[in-house]
């Protein structure tokens, strides 16, 4: 497949960089000359520099064959121009783009009205509000990421000192009582990922990732320690852009108690005329009498959401000092994702890689169905379904040679059956499979699946 992409920023390159293996021929348009040329000794693509929002330059990056335009400029403009030049230049079949505006809503109505087609209109700020929302009411949850529409579903924790998981193997946990369709698939040590097998231990500081199905989730939770849903009374935001606000919006009608720390006087005029059921409190959240002086040690749950990773991280640790429940922290850099956990910030999120794993889910095709990335693209989670001339179709798990640093985390029949399988358990055509594995990996898995190039997803 052909694919333009306009905008050559982190999120591009991660979306590029897995397009590409995949067998695409991609093309990245960027303004900037120096990161043109970073791109060049990264990514085996063809990289132009100019300007999206221009129709000679996308001409010349070969818009009018191109089969897939994904639009990731840092400017909301130049991503809708440069849609509506691809649609009237070029047969793309589908279009995408991202959008940060908190008028999105208005501009998807538009958009529609106008006539001008982009199937897929990404969000960040909305993506990452979902996203935490998600976990803010369990304490000892880092994430939760479903797959096989929700049938599946995946949670991160924290092996903390004298946790009773600690020095416990895999195969102690399955003969203490673990749920049957429950598995330890993940496993961050330091700079160390491991696709752990049943000799394996944990211990403690390890970051892991625990997969179930949606029957079992919820004893797979008790078994591991992790509290069931709580009551979410007090919450504390630093950073008043626009995920702040959203957030603060989305907990006020639930009935939670808000306070929003923004260090701009101005910044806090206006939005304390839009959260009318929120405290806005005027502070430099990196101010440990500021925390203590609003009894930051009570809260549930404590968000530091600023544009500066740096400040986020500092302020995480503040509020975990005091006492705060529940810790997130926005991350832009995804290196910095590993060293937010190593410091102990239990929930960490990158605007870029939700934008990249947002796009990627949905422009796929056929044999892959989803992408999640973890930490610095170290690890995958990739959904796939097998086809009749799949390479593992038919075989016991227990006799297949995966790649090693794979492991099948669970499967999803065609009858509607799902299971964390064990040995015993075989891949059939029409099977949703889960894989987790290390990146280096991921493309001899793919290309298992593409052995089977008749299947295609409508």
């Amino acid at each position: 497949m052909r694919i333009l992409i306009a905008g050559g920023g982190q999120v591009a390159e991660l979306i590029a960089r897995r397009l590409i293996r995949e067998g695409n021929d991609v093309t990245i348009v960027d303004a900037d000359a120096d990161r043109c040329r970073q791109l060049e000794s990264l990514l085996d693509a063809q990289i132009m520099q100019g300007n999206a929002a221009r129709v000679l330059t996308l001409r010349r990056a070969g818009v009018s064959a191109c089969e897939l335009f994904i639009a990731v400029t840092d400017s909301d403009e130049i991503n809708v121009l440069s849609c509506l030049i691809a649609q009237t230049e070029s047969r793309a079949r589908v279009k995408v783009a991202r959008l940060r505006t908190h008028e999105v809503k208005e501009w998807r109505r538009l958009l529609d009205q106008s006539g001008v087609k982009i199937d897929l209109i990404i969000h960040p700020e909305t993506d990452i509000a979902e996203r935490i929302l998600r976990v803010i009411r369990l304490p000892g949850v880092s994430d939760i990421v479903d797959f096989a529409d929700g049938e599946v579903r995946l949670f991160g924790m924290n092996i903390e000192k004298g946790d009773r998981l600690a020095n416990k193997t895999l195969h102690e946990l399955h003969e203490q009582g673990a749920p049957r369709h429950s598995l330890v698939v993940l496993v961050f040590r330091g700079q160390q990922v491991i696709i752990p097998r049943g000799n394996d231990a944990l211990r403690d500081g390890d970051q892991i990732y625990v997969v179930a199905t949606r029957n079992s989730f919820e004893s797979t939770m008790e078994f591991m320690g992790l509290r069931s849903q709580r009551e979410l009374k007090r919450a504390f935001i630093v950073g008043g852009k626009q995920i702040g606000i959203e957030i603060a919006k989305r907990l006020a009608v639930q009935g939670v108690n808000v306070r929003l720390i923004e260090r701009d006087a101005a910044r806090c005029e206006k939005i304390a005329g839009l959260l009318e059921k929120s405290v806005v409190i005027n502070g430099d959240g990196r101010n440990q009498a500021l925390l203590e002086e609003q009894n930051v040690g009570e809260a549930d749950a404590f968000l530091t959401l600023t544009n500066d990773d740096e400040d986020n991280i500092i302020t995480s640790l503040l509020a975990r000092r005091l006492g705060a429940r529940k810790i997130v922290a926005l991350i832009n850099r995804p290196d910095y994702l590993p060293l937010a956990q190593r410091l102990g910030v239990n929930t960490t999120v990158s605007p870029r890689l939700v934008a990249a794993d947002r796009i990627l889910r949905f422009v796929r095709k056929g044999w892959v169905l989803s992408v999640t990335t973890f930490r610095q693209e170290e690890a995958e989670a990739i959904e796939l379904i097998a086809g009749e001339r799949t390479k593992y179709v038919g075989k016991k798990l227990r006799d297949i040679r995966f790649p090693r640093g794979a492991i099948v985390g669970a499967i999803a029949r065609s009858d509607g059956e799902v299971i964390v399988p064990r040995g015993e358990e075989t891949i059939r055509p029409g099977d949703r499979v889960i894989f987790f594995a290390l990146e280096s990996v991921v493309p001899k898995l793919e290309s298992a699946f593409l052995a089977d190039p008749a299947r295609v997803r409508s």
